[in-house]
């Protein structure tokens, strides 16, 4: 009895979700309350805790349980009187709708769970390190929750190599194997840093059982690691015949869901090819104005030296943009680098009055080991469930196993300018900013369902609204960085189709990156494994920043015709960006309207701010 006793764990979280009153508040509540117990590492990271201590049913019957849930809700929802909502719950529903539509999608056809192994780490891994990083309850509750996970993970671990066998037209991904090994070392860390932490506070007199308990279950959860590392070597690497890449119907249908949009693969890549050219030839132009500073002892190149127009072209961006990478900071300066830097872009946000900028703390640290596969640089921020806490800005540092060169590539890829638009990127006005200003929103559906394709959409939108508004008038360099920032989101979009539905190969893609996007080779390799790991998601930088300017041209045309001026008021884009003044339009009344709605999928802010009515998120001082 004592045992069972010492397991339990009861909630010190409060529910922090407002109190439905409406028919649909209601029934949004019920759906969350289900969804939150079958899915509660997401929940943990929403911010709603009174599952801390679990870990998802990854069994065939807790998937067949997922699918009746949602299913059975989804019918709830649909049965609503549409008398009974307001014009803001009309939208809520339809993104709670497309919610369900994506997750039925992932738990009856895309099926992850049967051939990715490295999802159970990713999970694992947030799973333990939301509980430690985040100050959200007390440690009497994210410690026993820790523990109750710590127990759990062994079970976890199981279903998953018993999970892992594949389907018919789709068989275990050896690529998402072997990055699984490499990531999971990341998992044992983190019970490491579960128990120091327990021990620590134990010294100071808090919780000095718990800290026992956790030091007992220690060794078994760090078994489970291993255990599962064991699986994945000798059941799961043997019969893994796939590499992740899913063919054209299903990543169609993928990114359907991923960008709650009926646009298609072969849509998305003519627009994007035809803007990778009208990108390279701005900075063509760009390097030519740049060669004297840059290369001043040199002569241009010409077509007559370099063999032809497109290779004189290619020579003097790659020139010049090399360059410039020679200045970056060393690899343990990265992270004071830009804290500076983000302090700078404050300043001149708040001296331009640009948007309102977040009191809530960002911290910037080392990515964790287990999400380094995924890439460089992240945004990690509390749920909207969760207020007034940390957001981490991750930054991946150089892997110095590889050699020095690798390392010296990463940092000339991520040199001083691009850094700059990192920051903005990542932290303000991108990322940091829009998902602060997204946890306020009075909308808790389009909080809780956010869209990746909104916020990666809107860092790559407002990194050109930063150019536009001056910032870095001083230096033409980064003006040129940026571009090639911006032509690196064309090209994930382009490899992301590429390699998921026409079999683009990796000396295809890394040439493309490397000869096309003028990327460092470090950079390039990283990205083609990025793309195999996670498939649509390198689409939703550039389609999301193409829609934010549809949302900013048709703010601009309302506010022209309600001044009085014509269409002409509201130039044409040449790519994106550039548009000047335009009567009555006001930028931060814009970007304050664009981000007060949570983070739901682009073109329903579209119609909120059309239709100019719904409630907002409250603006901040700054």
């Amino acid at each position: 009895m004592a045992d069972a006793v010492e397991q339990r764990f009861i909630s010190l979280a409060a529910d922090t979700r407002p109190e439905p009153h409406t028919v649909f508040e209601m029934a949004l509540h019920k759906f969350l309350d289900d969804l939150f117990e079958a899915e509660p590492v997401w929940a943990t990271a929403v911010g709603f805790h009174r599952f801390d201590d679990r870990w998802p049913d990854m069994s065939e019957g807790g998937r067949q349980a997922r699918l009746a849930m949602v299913r059975h809700h989804r019918a709830r929802f649909q049965a609503l009187p549409a008398t009974e909502l307001s014009a803001g719950e009309r939208i809520d529903l339809g993104v709670v709708l497309e919610a369900i539509e994506a997750m039925e999608f992932g738990d009856a056809t895309l099926r992850e769970a049967a051939w990715d192994p490295l999802s159970y780490v990713a999970t694992a891994g947030s799973g333990l390190f939301d509980l430690l990083a985040r100050d959200f309850a007390p440690w009497a509750h994210r410690g026993r929750a820790f523990l109750g996970r710590m127990r759990g993970l062994g079970h976890f671990f199981d279903q998953a190599a018993e999970a892992l066998v594949g389907l018919a037209d789709r068989p275990v991904s050896r690529l998402h194997a072997e990055t699984a090994l490499k990531q999971l070392r990341g998992v044992a860390d983190l019970l490491d840093e579960g128990a120091t932490e327990a021990r620590r506070r134990a010294e100071e007199g808090e919780e000095p059982e718990l800290a026992a308990q956790i030091d007992a279950a220690l060794a078994v959860a760090r078994q489970a690691v291993d255990d599962y590392r064991r699986a994945i070597e000798t059941d799961v690497i043997p019969r893994a015949e796939g590499e992740g890449r899913l063919g054209t119907e299903l990543f169609a249908a993928k990114l359907r869901h991923t960008l709650a949009s009926d646009l298609t693969p072969a849509a998305l890549l003519a627009r994007a090819q035809r803007d990778y050219d009208l990108v390279r030839s701005e900075m063509v132009r760009l390097a030519r104005q740049l060669w004297s500073t840059w290369l001043p002892d040199e002569p241009l190149p010409d077509a007559a030296t370099a063999g032809s127009p497109q290779a004189s072209d290619d020579m003097t961006v790659r020139r010049v943009l090399d360059a410039i990478a020679r200045e970056h900071p060393r690899a343990d300066e990265l992270l004071d680098w830009c804290q500076a830097e983000v302090g700078r872009i404050e300043a001149f946000c708040r001296g331009r009055k640009l948007v309102g900028l977040p009191d809530e703390p960002l911290q910037i640290t080392w990515t964790p080991l287990f999400m380094r596969a995924y890439g460089g640089a992240f945004l990690a921020s509390p749920g909207p469930l969760d207020k007034g806490l940390s957001s981490y800005f991750w930054i991946t540092p150089p892997d110095e196993t590889r050699g020095p060169e690798a390392v010296e590539s990463y940092l000339r890829e991520e040199n001083n300018r691009m850094l700059r638009l990192l920051c903005i990127h990542e932290a303000i006005p991108g990322h940091y900013l829009q998902l602060a200003w997204s946890n306020r929103s009075p909308s808790l559906a389009r909080a809780v369902f956010s869209a990746g394709m909104f916020a990666e959409g809107w860092a790559v939108y407002v990194t050109q609204v930063m150019m536009d508004a001056g910032y870095g008038a001083e230096d033409p360099a980064l003006l040129l960085n940026h571009w090639k920032f911006y032509l690196r989101a064309i090209i994930n979009a382009i490899i992301d189709v590429r390699i998921h539905t026409a079999g683009m190969s990796e000396q295809e893609a890394v040439g493309l990156m490397i000869d096309g996007g003028f990327q460092e080779e470090h950079e390039a390799r990283q990205k083609w494994l990025r793309a195999r790991l996670t498939s649509t998601q390198l689409s939703t930088y550039y389609l999301g920043s193409l829609e934010m300017w549809e949302m900013e041209l048709e703010a601009r045309r309302r506010a022209a015709q309600a001044a009085g001026a014509d269409a002409s008021a509201v130039p044409e884009q040449k790519v994106v960006g550039g548009l000047g003044d335009t009567p009555g339009f006001d930028y931060r009344r814009h970007l304050e309207a664009v981000i007060s709605h949570g983070t739901p999928p682009i073109k329903w802010v579209r119609q909120i701010l059309a239709g100019g009515g719904d409630t907002a998120a409250e603006a901040p001082a700054g």
